[in-house]
């Protein structure tokens, strides 16, 4: 009889019982779930069964949280997904909530470059903590994804994008994420990619303060190789702060361009 634990194949002895498995394979498990549903009690197995055991405080191996994504995603997109490489220029509200979501899913690369520190204004709608309040961006915010997922690969740069570095430090990814605050970076950085790097992606964000209706923030694909995200105009001012709620559904905007241009290689 064929089952699954903890996403792998597994050939079991039939009319086998569930805590007969856990005896077998992993004693000390805390949390016994058959597919997707968690039980106290024993049980007896059924071909095609998925059973994950789970022993609290445990981290699993980077080899088993890859293999329980790849059933989650079905291995052909996991595989796509572990060989991204994604820039992201900016460390902030955009950025970092941009970061924890590709991580999430299992993203192979992040290049993050941004040379601020974490402010107590922050973290109104940053992915950061109060323990972190100092510390450059950059490090806090490899910190928090390597307790996510230590199997993605993180590079940061503690330092300002400027033109004379931008390949440097996007020019092996497939796709850079814009995540600055100002109209003055957004401005030099898209000019400058797009114009050097023809056949590379650029996903920005414009138009994404106050708290106006969510569905008012929109995904548009301007060019061939360029997206915006956002509703490109709602500036930060007086009574229209940048705010978690808003700041959050354009970076999910963001997040998921990129995953369908890393899945299709085009984006809806």
């Amino acid at each position: 009889m064929l089952i699954y634990l903890n996403e792998k194949q597994l050939e079991v002895d039939n009319q086998l019982c569930l805590f007969e498995l856990r005896n077998r394979h992993k004693k000390n498990s805390d949390l016994l779930i058959i597919n997707g549903h968690p039980t106290s009690t024993d049980q007896e197995l059924s071909h095609g069964d998925h059973v994950v055991m789970i022993r609290r405080g445990e981290h699993p191996s980077a080899e088993e949280l890859e293999s329980l994504m790849m059933a989650r995603h079905t291995p052909d997109v996991q595989q796509k997904i572990k060989q991204g490489k994604v820039g992201i220029a900016g460390a902030g509200g955009l950025g970092s909530h941009v970061a924890i979501a590709l991580v999430r899913i299992g993203i192979g690369q992040l290049n993050i470059v941004d040379f601020d520190v974490v402010e107590p204004s922050n973290l109104n709608r940053q992915q950061y903590f109060i323990d972190q309040i100092g510390t450059p961006k950059v490090i806090a915010l490899k910190e928090n994804l390597r307790r996510i997922n230590p199997a993605s690969k993180i590079n940061i740069f503690n330092q300002k994008v400027m033109p004379e570095n931008i390949a440097e430090f996007f020019g092996e990814v497939d796709i850079l994420v814009e995540a600055f605050d100002t109209a003055e970076q957004k401005a030099m950085l898209t000019n400058y990619f797009l114009r050097n790097f023809p056949d590379k992606f650029l996903v920005a964000a414009s138009g994404i303060a106050g708290y106006e209706p969510s569905n008012t923030i929109r995904t548009t694909k301007v060019t061939e190789k360029f997206y915006l995200c956002g509703d490109g105009v709602s500036a930060a001012e007086p009574g229209r702060g940048l705010m978690a709620p808003r700041v959050g559904i354009a970076a999910h905007h963001q997040a998921n361009t990129v995953l369908q241009l890393l899945l299709n290689n085009t984006a809806e």
